[in-house]
């Protein structure tokens, strides 16, 4: 081999190395049990700082506060505004109550009727864009009742739908 070819052979394994590691840093999911902690760290978070600081610490994240792996914290009242949104901020302040998934779904309104009903649990799957992999993937999301009427939620995505 010539000195470009094995210039190009290094450049081209130095890539492919890159974009096994993008994919494997974008395929890790949160566990369940991670998404409960956070809801639960969350909503004690509420409690002891108030619903204003903790919302813009689950939006902002600071110091990569809940924000782990593809994890992060949303907030909505019961009547669908969003209070927070740790992937996407400009979400918050609209009224998100009949957005649909893919398949149609009223995924915020069956999350709000299921912590009104029983004010802590699982809710899905339904079909979610992953902010990590820029595709939509099937997700459920754990949720609990927050301050007053609104529920705190983390979901975990488990791969293409």
């Amino acid at each position: 081999m010539n000195q470009k070819t094995i210039k190009m052979a290094v450049i081209i394994a130095s890539l492919m190395m890159s974009g096994i590691h993008l994919s494997a840093s974008a395929s890790d999911h949160g566990s369940e049990a991670e998404a409960i902690k956070m809801v639960k760290d969350a909503v004690a978070l509420v409690k002891s700082a108030g619903p204003e600081k903790a919302y813009k610490a689950f939006t902002d994240h600071p110091d990569n506060s809940f924000k782990l792996k593809d994890l992060y914290v949303f907030v909505y009242d019961f009547d669908g505004n969003c209070l927070a949104q740790g992937a996407n901020p400009k979400m918050v302040g609209k009224n998100l109550l009949a957005m649909r998934d893919v398949d149609g779904n009223t995924f915020i309104k069956g999350m709000i009727d299921m912590v009104k009903a029983s004010s802590k649990g699982w809710y899905g799957p339904y079909k979610f864009n992953n902010p990590a992999t820029q595709s939509y993937e099937l997700k459920k999301s754990y949720c609990e009742r927050g301050a007053g009427d609104t529920m705190i939620c983390t979901g975990i995505y488990s791969g293409k739908g």
